[in-house]
């Protein structure tokens, strides 16, 4: 039978509030091609999301045994270093979240993870085989071999596609995508949702409520799943923009392909047990994708800072993990001022938030520029053949007339 000390408690409920984050942090995986070519209405796609995320998590607990087994010792480990952990990956969601930037919430646990855990029980806690061969290397490999695919896939797709009926045809891609953004989205639920599974059943463990080596209960299960859905339906729109006009402009075509792509990409992942950053992969894929089409671009801009925040991921989440660990040394009271501080800060991150609202309204309303050399690389490529429409990314004067569109990107 479980029993809860109060610390415990905290941490699961903190974890719960880690889950919700990643949940409106990672919408974009799944959706943001989708909303961005019109497949779907933004509301509409984010609660089909929802739904199918918490279907997901229900399919596998092999990614959360990878938390809970592999990654750090379980012996070493204190309710207050799980709390610590989680205290670091909120902090660096929702700073990325407050800039749009598609960084991994699964590396920002990790990170935090990693470092409550050495800054408490020292390096030799952390298991570096598994760290390596199941974090770090399908970190560089899933944004590489899902950009790979969706490339290859949007190029079959047009050549394919060339004596099609225009519009017929986009409404075979729209309705296609629809069925590849739901498998992302079940996806993101076997694989995202079970890593806060994992952690609560780490906790857990350090807590002696459950016995070592034991599968997540399934209380654990459900109430992870419901948390990341609850996170989904509301939405990340700052980071749906990002990631559906800020890298590239998409056609339905190129969303199915980067779609198909990384949803292949993470349910091989979650079976393999690797605890695989459906970020990386469907940023990789909407960037093959966008490459795939004949005068495609991507907008190396924000792709530079994307990968910039997944480079600082691991470390900035370990840092701050590794401090709360150190304050919660003190006892209670430390604990008390770690607890205070997270709940401060996101209070401010929120507040910050509120002086450029973003949602459903406006979430297509792209302000990223194309810069010098898209704008030269689209000017002198020639459209590819058979197609009715093809967007054109062109800098121009912004037109005079109240009734013309003011934006710098123009369909013909």
């Amino acid at each position: 039978m479980e029993s809860f000390s109060l610390i415990l408690a905290i941490v699961v409920v903190t974890a719960l509030a880690f889950d919700f984050t990643n949940g409106f942090h990672d919408t974009a995986n799944a959706m943001a091609t989708t909303i961005s070519t019109g497949a779907l209405k933004p509301k509409v796609a984010v609660a089909m999301s929802a739904v199918l995320n918490l279907v997901g998590a229900f399919l596998s607990v092999e990614v959360a045994n990878t938390i809970s087994k592999g990654l750090v010792d379980e012996t070493g480990i204190r309710p207050e270093v799980i709390f610590a952990a989680l205290v670091g990956a909120i902090l660096w969601n929702l700073l990325t979240w407050l800039v749009g930037l598609p960084s991994s919430s699964s590396h920002a646990l990790m990170g935090g993870l990693i470092g409550a855990t050495i800054a408490s029980a020292g390096v030799g806690a952390v298991h570096g085989d598994v760290l390596v061969t199941k974090v770090l290397i399908p970190a560089i490999a899933a944004p590489l071999v899902a950009g790979i695919a969706a490339m290859l896939a949007a190029r079959l797709t047009y050549t394919l596609g060339k004596k099609a009926d225009g519009k017929a045809s986009e409404k075979g891609y729209r309705a296609g995508q629809i069925a590849s953004a739901g498998l992302v989205s079940l996806a993101h639920g076997t694989n995202d949702a079970q890593k806060t599974m994992g952690i609560i059943t780490l906790a857990l463990v350090a807590g002696g409520a459950v016995a070592p080596d034991s599968d997540p209960p399934m209380w654990v299960i459900l109430s992870a799943g419901v948390a990341i859905a609850l996170g989904t339906y509301l939405g990340g729109w700052r980071i749906i923009r990002t990631m559906g006009k800020g890298l590239t402009d998409l056609q339905p075509q190129q969303g199915f392909a980067a779609q198909t792509s990384a949803a292949t990409v993470i349910l091989a992942s979650s079976h393999l047990g690797f605890s695989l950053s459906t970020t990386h992969s469907v940023s990789g894929a909407v960037m093959g994708a966008g490459l795939g089409r004949k005068g495609g671009v991507v907008r190396w801009s924000t792709a530079t800072r994307m990968f910039v925040a997944w480079g600082l991921t691991l470390p900035a989440a370990a840092l701050v993990g590794a401090i709360a660990e150190y304050v919660t040394g003190f006892g209670d009271w430390g604990t008390a001022v770690v607890a205070v501080f997270l709940v401060a800060s996101s209070a401010a991150i929120w507040k910050i938030s509120r002086r450029e609202v973003i949602d459903h309204t406006n979430v297509n309303h792209s302000e990223e520029p194309a810069g010098v050399v898209t704008a030269a690389i689209a000017a002198v490529t020639p459209p590819p053949t058979g197609t009715v429409t093809e967007d054109l990314t062109a800098t121009i004067p912004a037109p005079t007339s109240e009734s013309a569109p003011s934006a710098a990107t123009t369909t013909v």
